[in-house]
């Protein structure tokens, strides 16, 4: 098997209900959230496999595609099997915005998400991310920009607000310049990933706009989609860190959401077996030592939920031989009792 091609003859885990976002069928209402640093191309095909309707690459920066400097970025990967697939990008400036749009859109994604929630400072000091809810007249201009550039249509990521909930303006103004939805993670910038979400701001949001929104923040699995979904109206919910060495709580969502059945989490053995074919994946990706260094967030997320792995965290975010590391995972897959399961990853 290709490493990089994680797909395999599983049944469709989607489901029911379709969802469109302009003119294009996003599949089951599940939203792999775009996260730097994680949803790479093998990160992003195991949570397709798992169900996930749509998956969101990680953010480019719209200069760099403008001036050419990042249109061969490792950021846009994906290829025909993805689809429907989404390119975030950043930026403050709406010309350059546009143009990195249409750079873009030569790639032929389905959808251009513009980042307006990052609340990471050097994000933040370039006026990009989460410092366009400081300016919802500058976030209007870009968003039209970008619809005017392109025929893909754009949509937008938003937080609640700066330090104040103002999602309900923020909205407003993204549907008047055109952009075809709306995800709102309910935390200001200030709030970071601190405290409860907000689904209230979701709510807000979902009642002043007419195009799909997105609800975001703290899905941790079914319940919690199930709720989010209740009590906001909102038309889709995106998973973004508990999808991390998880990739089945798009399944399990979606499962939960078509007929009411909640599924049990993965036994260990499972867990080991997708955390090898993740390690394979990546390092065919991305090659040597990046594909192993890009790996470790996520092994630590897959030991969590092993029974009896977290003597062994160290020694895995240390252990640089891929061939080494594979045999440690098979070993703390033996003594969580799953060792019948390690043929699965061969």
């Amino acid at each position: 098997m290709d490493a990089v091609t994680l797909r395999t003859e599983t049944e469709d885990t989607s489901p029911g209900q379709n969802f469109c976002i302009g003119n294009v069928d996003v599949g089951c209402g599940t939203v792999l959230a775009p996260l730097a640093g994680v949803t790479n191309r093998p990160f992003r095909l195991l949570c397709r496999e798992q169900g996930a309707g749509l998956a969101v690459t990680e953010m480019v920066s719209a200069k760099g595609m403008a001036e050419g400097h990042e249109r061969s970025s490792q950021f846009l990967d994906f290829d025909a099997d993805e689809h429907p697939i989404s390119v975030q990008v950043f930026g403050s400036d709406p010309d350059l915005m546009a143009e990195g749009a249409r750079a873009i859109s030569e790639r032929n994604p389905d959808l251009i998400d513009v980042n307006c929630g990052c609340p990471v400072r050097k994000i933040v000091n370039r006026n990009a991310g989460a410092a366009l809810l400081r300016d919802p007249k500058l976030l209007g201009r870009i968003v039209r920009g970008m619809v005017r550039a392109v025929d893909v249509p754009v949509t937008v990521k938003i937080r609640s607000g700066w330090d104040d909930d103002v999602s309900e303006d923020l909205a407003r103004v993204v549907e008047d310049a055109g952009a075809a939805a709306i995800a709102v993670h309910g935390r200001t910038r200030q709030a970071k990933f601190g405290g409860d979400v907000d689904w209230e701001s979701i709510l807000k949001v979902k009642r002043s706009v007419s195009i799909p929104v997105i609800g975001n923040g703290d899905v941790r699995g079914p319940l919690e989609a199930k709720q989010m979904m209740d009590r906001t109206g909102c038309d889709m919910v995106m998973v973004g860190r508990w999808a991390i060495g998880n990739p089945w709580i798009f399944h399990r969502i979606g499962r939960y959401l078509e007929s009411g059945v909640l599924e049990s989490e993965p036994d260990s053995g499972t867990v080991m077996v997708m955390a090898i074919r993740h390690l394979r994946s990546s390092i065919a990706h991305k090659g040597l030592p990046t594909g192993l260094w890009e790996m470790r967030r996520h092994l630590a997320a897959y030991l969590k939920r092993v029974t009896g792995g977290a003597p062994f965290r160290r020694q895995v975010m240390t252990e640089e031989d891929p061939e080494a590391l594979e045999a440690l995972l098979r070993h703390i897959a033996a003594l969580a009792g799953s060792g019948d399961r390690e043929e699965e990853a061969v």
